[in-house]
């Protein structure tokens, strides 16, 4: 897939301020700080289209992105952002929640990894959660460049086999590198593939 254009729309604060169209959408969310930012440009092609914070938890709104004026990009605000207070911290997950479970025109939601860490118990319960809404999603497990490939295969298996124990099977995933764009076609592919009837 071929990324001619690539615009920021709107910002949402929950799903009745979400934009009324038919446009096929794909969600981005993970843990504060995995990167969504980051993939947002290296997908778009645009290094400044979504705003890079190396502070956790700048993202607190829903945000859409045009890509080739005909699906969107949605940047959802992060998990586990634990200078939130709880009443504001509670908010950005009803706002995930409702708009994961109700938006009829969400295609796939891209779960973001750090490949680093060993299995995070956010991360794994929100699959949990996201798996039971039925929902199709992928993995991408970020960062790859940071530690070596052995590394990040290693890091990716004990993942996946912490979700066969929770799920009762893997989940589709890619490795992914802002910085050395590992995984950029791999995922515009799947996003193609998910366009299709």
């Amino acid at each position: 897939m071929h990324i001619k254009s690539a615009e920021f729309i709107t910002s949402a604060r929950s799903l009745p301020d979400c934009p009324s169209w038919d446009t096929p959408e794909f969600a981005l969310i993970g843990r504060s700080n995995v990167g969504k930012s980051s993939l947002i440009n290296l997908l778009s092609n645009n290094d400044s289209l979504a705003k890079v914070s190396a502070t956790p938890g700048k993202t607190r709104l829903v945000n859409f992105f045009l890509m080739n004026g005909s699906w969107c990009l949605v940047d959802l605000p992060g998990y586990g952002y634990a200078k939130a207070g709880r009443s504001e911290k509670f908010d950005f997950n009803e706002r995930v929640g409702d708009y994961l479970e109700q938006r009829a025109n969400l295609r796939r939601v891209f779960v973001l990894i750090d490949s680093r860490l060993a299995p995070q118990r956010l991360d794994v319960d929100f699959l949990v959660w996201l798996a039971a809404t039925g929902v199709p999603f992928s993995l991408v497990f970020t960062k790859v460049d940071k530690q070596s490939a052995a590394k990040t295969q290693a890091s990716i298996a004990l993942f996946q086999g912490r979700l066969v124990e929770c799920l009762g099977s893997e989940a589709e995933g890619f490795a992914c590198s802002a910085q050395t764009r590992v995984g950029r076609d791999e995922i515009l592919r799947r996003m193609d593939a998910s366009l299709r009837p």
